[in-house]
């Protein structure tokens, strides 16, 4: 068994990638024709594997090179892994600043009103989740709280959890229920939102308890390289290069 916590995440702001892709490939069998001749498919026991992206990434600062080779010499192979996030920032419940959805909010001070000597605060996201009941190994349906959001759930959104031995790994849901008050203690402080019971894309990669907390800022996935891909260190003129990654949920 691998290694799926305490794993570096893929820098995604750093890579600058210029189209990004998600999916969750697979979890359907065909099971045979009717007596029509079409074709039945059943789901399979585990559900679908995260795939992700990020394409033509433009590189010509030394440290960029520098990270496209560390990138390249942590993952050729195929069998380390890291943290890959899914970039929902657009389409996620954010608040809207400035009529642009922001999952994340930057330069909080400390206690005393001072920031660091870069002048840089703190981060933390504008939205989170807990989850609101126990939930089984390969549960298809889960309860989640959700503190924040500036509107309901609706078609879907992408979020993750942070599995005490799988690692992060990434869901999203295509039916949620209409949702009910809740107030939960997180932390120690006590915050208000609504619940949802919403259905899974694919199944829970391993049990949680009520108070998981559930991320939908920069949500993340375990992943390796996909079995036959390596990360290629070029360069054209002036030192320019332009890369893209792949990548597939790790088991």
């Amino acid at each position: 068994m691998g290694r799926y916590t305490g794993l570096p995440t893929l820098d995604i702001d750093f890579i600058k990638a210029s189209e990004m892709s998600f999916d969750t490939k697979g979890g359907g069998l065909e099971g045979g024709r009717n007596g029509l001749g079409e074709s039945v498919t059943i789901e399979t026991t585990g559900g679908g594997v995260f795939v992700a992206s990020y394409e033509n990434c433009f590189a010509q600062r030394p440290e960029e090179h520098e990270y496209i080779n560390w990138v390249a010499a942590r993952m050729n192979g195929s069998f380390r892994f890291m943290n890959v996030p899914v970039r929902s920032d657009w389409m996620g419940p954010f608040p809207l600043i400035n009529g642009v959805p922001k999952p994340i909010i930057g330069g909080i001070p400390h206690s005393d009103g001072s920031l660091f000597s870069d002048d840089s605060g703190y981060s933390q996201a504008t939205v989170f989740g807990t989850v609101g009941a126990n939930a089984a190994l390969n549960a298809g349906q889960m309860t989640i709280n959700v503190f924040g959001a500036s509107r309901r759930l609706r078609w879907s959104d992408w979020f993750s959890i942070s599995h005490t031995v799988k690692g992060w790994r990434v869901y999203r849901y295509w039916e949620a229920s209409d949702p009910v008050d809740v107030t939960a203690d997180v932390d120690g402080v006590s915050y208000s939102g609504s619940q949802y019971v919403i259905s899974l894309d694919r199944p829970l990669r391993e049990a949680v308890i009520a108070g998981t907390r559930i991320e939908f800022a920069r949500p993340r996935c375990v992943a390796k390289f996909p079995v036959g891909f390596t990360l290629a260190w070029r360069a054209r003129g002036f030192m320019q290069s332009s890369v893209s990654f792949q990548f597939v949920e790790a088991f």
